[in-house]
């Protein structure tokens, strides 16, 4: 039978309600909630995303929001409350369901997974180009739009960010006359260079399954699947939020990131929270919750916002 991890596996994984993005209506924005709203048909599943946007014709900014969960686990209803913040702040936000792993756990030397990668950077990428698509219904900005995600769902957002068409992750989804380039990222301890990422982190194992074998075994997935592979001096402005205790994607990631995008001479800001794991606590947890909202302020927006101090 094939089953999930079990939650104690899942939860500190996935959880981007870490940075405290509750809902709100603070920003005098009215909210219309729409769940459910299939982006593409695939291999006999419906994938759905859950959008929220403020009243108004706009165009409005846009944020999509990529769960993690190790690639196996974690859904789009976790984001409920943080696109309704981003819609009270005056973007049209979506909450992306993609395709996950399955495995047989009892077998705890299996080597068979499926949908592996590039299947979820496929899903993400065509999420993107529906809401370019459908921006005018939906009164969105298709010059202005960023993309979020935690742990896995950083991991995929700065595959979204950084790998442009010819890196040929656009799978084989509907509206490829768009383009899945995005404006903004921001990535919360997610995965940048998948051999070392392997070998550093307490869960190796997805690893393994994601890329269908050890780095040995799968060299090229291991390159294809490692955002830093796709560096380039043109790429959209990037935040990284990391915590130096992370036994999960060592901060070494974000370092190796940061150092490469610089080398590049792309735009990248690095926020190393210290004493955090994966997942932020506390005013740790605020802090970054508070870095995010201005980063889009400022590159979505054209907000003229102070520079966050080094940490």
């Amino acid at each position: 039978m094939m089953n999930r991890p079990s939650v104690w596996i899942i939860t500190p994984v996935f959880l981007l309600l870490s940075l405290g993005l509750l809902a709100c209506r603070g920003q005098g924005e009215e909210i219309r909630l729409e769940e459910g709203i299939t982006y593409q048909e695939v291999e006999g599943q419906s994938l759905q995303l859950d959008m929220a946007h403020p009243e108004g014709e706009g165009p409005f900014p846009a944020l999509v929001f990529i769960h993690g969960g190790g690639w196996t686990g974690g859904n789009r209803q976790a984001f409920r409350g943080p696109i309704q913040e981003a819609a009270g702040r005056g973007y049209v936000a979506v909450s992306i369901s993609y395709r996950l792993m399955t495995f047989d756990m009892e077998k705890k030397e299996t080597t068979t997974a499926k949908p592996i990668f590039p299947t979820q950077i496929h899903d993400c990428k065509a999420a993107v180009r529906w809401l370019k698509a459908h921006a005018e219904k939906y009164h969105v900005d298709s010059d202005r739009i960023g993309v979020i995600g935690a742990s896995a769902g950083g991991h995929l957002a700065l595959l979204v960010g950084l790998a442009g068409k010819e890196a040929d992750l656009e799978g084989s989804g509907p509206h490829l006359d768009q383009s899945s380039d995005v404006q903004a990222v921001v990535n919360i301890f997610g995965p940048t260079e998948m051999v070392t990422a392997h070998q550093g982190s307490t869960l190796a194992w997805i690893f393994r399954l994601f890329m269908g074998g050890t780095p040995e075994e799968t060299p090229e997935t291991y390159k294809a699947a490692s955002p830093v592979t796709y560096v380039r001096a043109g790429a959209p402005p990037i935040l990284t939020l990391h915590g130096d205790q992370d036994p999960v994607v060592p901060v070494q990631q974000a370092e190796l990131l940061d150092e490469r995008l610089k080398e590049a001479g792309a735009p990248h800001t690095l926020m190393i929270l210290k004493g955090q794991g994966h997942g932020f606590a506390a005013a740790a947890q605020q802090k970054a919750n508070e870095a995010t909202w201005k980063f889009f302020a400022k590159h979505l927006k054209n907000e003229q916002v102070p520079e966050e101090p080094k940490p």
